[in-house]
């Protein structure tokens, strides 16, 4: 028996719609992570639901901590500044900031040390609050999905 052809078109029903978008969020998020391992490749996934709920997978082994050995001090820094410009981006997408205004915040800190004594006398004034965001960053393969089984049809 062969399927019909799927037309490619918005789903209207919602309840379908977010059925469609889980099932083949899980089937990309698989195929991506096959790809690096058949392939020794190294593959990156960003996927942004309807409701803007953040989804992603990467496949880089430096990123996951692994094969460290043979990197330099300079290669280790670029890695740490690499993951945490990515933290910093996904903490602010998900409190609704803009990227740059965490890495602006930092540098003004560092510029400002904590001892001086015009640190007491300069209150910050800034109109955007910050705060820790916990986020859910996932790296490596896509979870295992578990399937429901109906029961057969009374003939």
């Amino acid at each position: 028996m062969v399927r019909g052809k799927t037309q490619m078109r918005r789903i209207e029903n919602a309840t379908s719609r977010q059925v469609t978008f889980s099932k083949r969020r899980n089937g990309l998020l698989k195929k991506a992570f096959e790809l690096s391992v058949l392939c020794d490749a190294e593959v990156a996934l960003i996927i942004f639901s309807p409701r803007g709920k953040l989804y992603e997978f990467a496949s880089s082994r430096r990123l996951l901590g692994e094969g460290l050995e043979s990197c330099t001090i300079e290669e280790l820094q670029e890695i740490e500044q690499q993951l945490e410009r990515s933290v910093s981006s996904v903490r602010a997408r998900k409190c609704g900031a803009q990227p740059w205004q965490g890495l602006k915040e930092k540098e003004k800190e560092k510029e400002q040390p904590e001892n001086s004594p015009n640190s007491e006398d300069h209150d910050d004034h800034d109109s955007s609050p910050t705060s820790d965001v916990e986020t859910e960053l996932f790296i490596g393969p896509p979870p295992a999905r578990r399937t429901r089984r109906l029961p057969p049809l009374p003939n």
